[in-house]
């Protein structure tokens, strides 16, 4: 999809010195992929202590 965003210049040129990231598109696609894995993350972090499992890890070991 193409579209045009306004974007912090600086933060751009700090991610392409800082990667082998070559392009501004790369760059964002990059960062979107990221903060959507932080936002999941969350979101699993949140689930810690609602989920019941009933299981024998013991018995489930094979070392």
């Amino acid at each position: 999809m193409r579209t045009n965003i306004e974007i912090d210049q600086k933060l751009i040129d700090e991610i392409l010195e800082k990667t082998n990231i070559k392009t501004k598109k790369e760059a964002v696609n990059l960062a979107l992929k990221e903060f959507l894995r932080l936002i999941k993350l969350r979101e699993l972090s949140e689930m810690a202590g609602k989920i019941d499992w009933s299981g024998d890890l013991d018995n489930m070991r094979t070392d």
